[in-house]
């Protein structure tokens, strides 16, 4: 007897072609460079973000802010070398700004790339008033 409802359109069972279509999804996601991550935030919070998540220039905006609230270490050298014993690849930017501040004295200051400059000059203004107190 025959089923009422839409003609099948392939052979294979509907739990294959969803298993499928997510394994595509998947890879796609992983070409893009794309991960998947799981946070646990407030309901007001999560709600704002996945709003957010949908407007244009979302991922761009993100990254800015998120490069105001953490430094890569690896980015810069002189701050590498201060934080030689750490093993996160980031660092908050308080924090960052603490350990230019106490180790000054061991920063080469010639050595110094415009974007090191930069960065100290951002965070003396965030969190030092404008100064690094050395």
């Amino acid at each position: 007897m025959k089923h009422p409802g839409r003609p099948r359109t392939s052979k294979l069972t509907r739990a294959e072609q969803l298993r499928r279509a997510k394994r595509a999804q998947r890879h796609r996601d992983h070409a893009a460079g794309l991960v998947q991550l799981q946070l646990k935030l407030p309901r007001p919070v999560a709600a704002k973000l996945a709003a957010t998540a949908r407007i244009s220039g979302y991922a761009q905006a993100l990254d800015a802010l998120l490069d105001d609230m953490v430094v890569r270490l690896a980015d810069y050298p002189a701050l590498a070398d201060l934080a030689w014993n750490r093993t996160d690849e980031y660092l908050p930017a308080r924090e960052a700004f603490g350990l230019y501040e106490r180790n000054w004295r061991f920063v080469d200051t010639g050595k110094l790339d415009e974007r090191e400059r930069a960065l100290i000059e951002r965070l003396a203004q965030r969190f030092g008033a404008g100064l690094i107190h050395a």
